[in-house]
């Protein structure tokens, strides 16, 4: 399977949800979308939810996603066995 071309669908516009990051023609942010799926939500449940959204625009948010994660670290991570870092398991 081929990733998603998100420069096509992702849109930052400083006047369309304060320029963040979202799905072209919508007001609905990327983040929005990355963290539905976080939290279980299908692809499906997504779409019925937004039904101005298309599958392919949940595949490019979590392709920005990626590509924004690989060009740089946005949260420290702990380290396993570090102080700390099993304080949440």
């Amino acid at each position: 399977m081929e990733r998603a071309r998100w420069q096509q669908k992702v849109v930052a516009d400083p006047a369309v949800h304060h320029g963040e990051p979202c799905i072209r023609g919508t007001r609905i942010p990327v983040r929005m979308i990355v963290g539905s799926l976080a939290d279980g939500m299908t692809v499906e449940e997504i779409i019925v939810e937004y039904p101005q959204l298309a599958p392919e625009d949940v595949f490019s948010a979590l392709a920005y996603a990626a590509e924004v994660l690989h060009e740089e670290s946005l949260v420290p991570l702990l380290i396993e066995g570090s102080p700390g870092a099993n304080q949440d398991r």
